[in-house]
């Protein structure tokens, strides 16, 4: 059996992405690839360019200059074939006010060609999953800002589809509903189908994507597994060591505010605990140990806090303008 060509391995494949609004560039050089049947983040402040990524993508913006490719076809080129493959959910809010939602799924699955008996069996499945059994016979016009939400993303399933764009697909959503989403998500990824996801709740990236891409003003500044981003990114550590008893001697206090610096707080207002917020954490922590050590205080507790997804983006977005990024990643 033959090998595959390496293209077949991604579903998108950007290489040197601008685009320009007149004098203005929105992207500057965006290059990667995105595998099949991964969920690929892409994270950013607003106006950072990711809709104008989403919108190249889905073939709704030419490129000013740079080959992007679909499914291993030109976007500039092939509009209609890959528009038939893909879905799309936008952040802005869509929905037909007077029809209900169970009609509005056979809508959707109507005007994508789908048969009666296919059509219910996707409206049956579709409504028990995101949990809109209960106002199948509603109007949209009278769901919440949330249930909108959901019935947003569910008709988005009456078709089949290889890429499926979601952005902010969990805006408006209670944590429940964000839950049932992000793993009925992650189930059709383990299906083959490939996922690019933005938000702004880092912590719904971290769970749900297998690689997390980082843009600022038009270029990608980071990219890795959420894991990989720590390890590379991670400065600020936070720590707490709880003490068996109040800490009252003023020799001892002062020897610990004198380890602090502008990289460093020690805070002991508390008693019998030391909070620790610093870079590298490692060496001052030895240090304060080695104090309560030789001055016989007894420890009870230590526990050292990593830096969460959220701390990194901040930290990688402050340091964007760092030079020697050459803006090209492969995510594989």
């Amino acid at each position: 059996m033959m090998p595959k060509h390496k293209e077949n391995i991604y579903c998108v494949s950007v290489k040197d992405l601008f685009v320009k609004f007149g004098n203005l560039n929105i992207l500057n050089g965006l290059s990667f690839d995105i595998e099949n049947g991964k969920i690929f983040g892409f994270l950013g402040p607003n106006g950072a360019g990711k809709s104008t990524t989403i919108n190249v993508l889905n073939t709704l913006i030419s490129p000013s200059s740079g080959n992007v490719k679909i499914f291993g076809k030109d976007v500039s080129k092939n509009a209609s074939y890959i528009r038939s493959k893909i879905g799309v959910v936008l952040q802005q809010p869509s929905f037909e006010e007077n029809i209900t939602v169970e009609r509005a799924l056979d809508i959707h699955g109507i005007l994508w060609g789908i048969s009666v008996k296919e059509r219910k069996a996707r409206i049956k499945n579709l409504l028990e999953r995101f949990d809109i059994e209960s106002i199948k016979n509603t109007k949209n016009e009278e769901l919440s800002i949330g249930q909108r939400r959901r019935v947003q993303v569910a008709r988005e399933f009456m078709h089949d589809m290889d890429l499926l764009f979601l952005d902010e697909p969990t805006v408006g959503l209670d944590p429940s509903a964000r839950r049932i989403l992000l793993n009925f998500i992650k189930e059709k990824a383990k299906a083959g189908l490939t996922v690019f996801f933005t938000t702004h709740i880092m912590e719904e990236a971290e769970y749900i994507c297998d690689k997390i891409a980082i843009i600022n003003k038009g270029k990608i500044i980071a990219f890795d597994t959420a894991e990989g981003l720590r390890q590379k990114y991670s400065r600020i550590k936070k720590g707490e060591i709880k003490l068996k008893d109040d800490l009252h001697d003023q020799s001892i206090k002062h020897m610990l505010k004198a380890l602090e610096n502008q990289n460093l707080i020690i805070d002991i207002s508390k008693g019998n605990i030391i909070q620790i917020n610093t870079i590298g954490i490692g060496k001052i922590l030895t240090k304060l140990l080695r104090i309560l050590s030789d001055n016989n205080i007894e420890i009870e507790n230590i526990a050292i806090t990593p830096s969460t997804l959220e701390d990194i983006f901040f930290n990688v977005i402050d340091n964007s303008i760092t030079k020697g990024n050459n803006n090209e990643f492969s995510f594989s």
